[in-house]
């Protein structure tokens, strides 16, 4: 039998057991949000399990457990019988605006979990799982998981990192936002520069009414959704072309870069915003690459699949390999414009 080091064993079984306690906690922390016991705790805390029940709605014997099982994991403050959030659990549990509100990651672990049986099928036939075909509702989820950081970066930081886009956008500029889901980075934009005209295209029909909805609820009269694929949508002389955490989803994105680049008008801009990678596994193996990798495998890899020429880039390709396949478009000049935690913003012109 082989000699185990009981040292190294313990380090490793420690790690599992905190894992297995986050992931036992992800349908816990979507009902907490899905009820409002989160916010309700923020209004209301310090409280005793009871009163947090009568004020959210809830039996008091479900919330009591509940409480228990998010004061154990250190999500909610417990002292002396009573329950609170401390202002940075309610930063990432109670404030949907926060740059560190992490709702969406546990909707889409809750998807991903549902999409194994696919996935899991594709392992051995090399086929794909297409976007449309996705357990659960994943675009709500992929849609919520990106929210803050596009909310909190988009505007303030990214765009004003390009070269001479905010100027343009100001005074008034055609945009189109390729891979727009749910279109909340193209609302985003349409609200914060009301003089430009914006257009969301998505390849998935569901994610365009659900843009148009997010829209209309924003009262957001300059934006448009339409039905279209990156690699040939309708439009042209565009001043600005992004692409926000979908270039590595798509089956061919060098495809898809050769029609951004002839539907920008001369002295365009493509910004692309992927997943923060290094180009080597060696430089992604740490906590933010192991989400990314564990995502690409369930959603980003099957969904390329799915598609035509299915490249299947990966949600952690790095910028080695997101700056070929750009230039293989037409772009002759790419840069790392800005960063953060997460994702890494290029710009592209020619």
């Amino acid at each position: 039998m082989t000699q185990l080091n009981e040292t190294t064993l313990k380090e490793l079984v420690d790690r599992i057991f905190g894992d297995l306690g986050g992931a036992f906690s992800v349908p816990l922390v979507r009902i907490g949000d899905d009820l409002g016991l989160y916010k309700t705790l923020k209004a209301i805390g310090p409280a005793t399990a009871e009163e947090v029940a009568v004020a959210a709605g809830c039996t008091p014997r479900y919330v009591r457990e509940w409480l228990a099982a998010q004061a154990a994991s250190g999500y909610v403050h417990y002292e002396n019988g009573r329950f609170s959030l401390t202002p940075e659990q309610a930063y990432v549990f109670a404030e949907p605006d926060s740059p560190v509100n992490l709702i969406g990651a546990f909707d889409t672990a809750a998807a991903m979990v549902g999409n194994q049986a696919k996935v899991q099928s594709a392992f051995k036939t090399g086929e794909g799982v297409a976007w449309g075909d996705q357990a659960g509702c994943m675009f709500c989820a992929v849609a919520r998981l990106f929210r803050p950081g596009y909310v909190n970066a988009l505007v303030q930081e990214w765009l004003p990192a390009l070269h001479g886009v905010n100027a343009k956008l100001k005074s008034g500029a055609t945009v189109a936002d390729v891979g727009c889901g749910h279109g909340v980075s193209t609302v985003l934009m349409a609200q914060a520069f009301p003089n430009s005209r914006f257009t969301g295209y998505d390849f998935h029909l569901g994610s365009i009414a659900a843009a148009k909805a997010h829209a209309e609820a924003h009262g957001v009269a300059n934006v448009q959704f339409e039905v279209g694929r990156a690699q040939d949508f309708d439009g042209s002389d565009f001043d600005l072309i992004t692409c926000f955490d979908c270039l590595h989803d798509m089956g061919d994105p060098e495809a898809a870069a050769s029609h951004i680049r002839k539907a920008l008008k001369e002295g365009g801009t493509l910004m692309v915003v992927e997943p923060l990678a290094g180009d080597t596994l060696e430089e992604n193996i740490n906590p933010v690459g192991r989400l990314y990798y564990s995502a690409s495998t369930m959603i980003c890899v099957p969904t390329s699949l799915a598609q035509e020429t299915g490249l299947a880039l990966g949600a952690q390709a790095g910028e080695k390999r997101l700056t070929e396949v750009i230039r293989s478009g037409g772009f002759t000049h790419v840069r790392r414009a800005a960063q953060t935690p997460l994702n890494m913003v290029l710009e592209a012109t020619w």
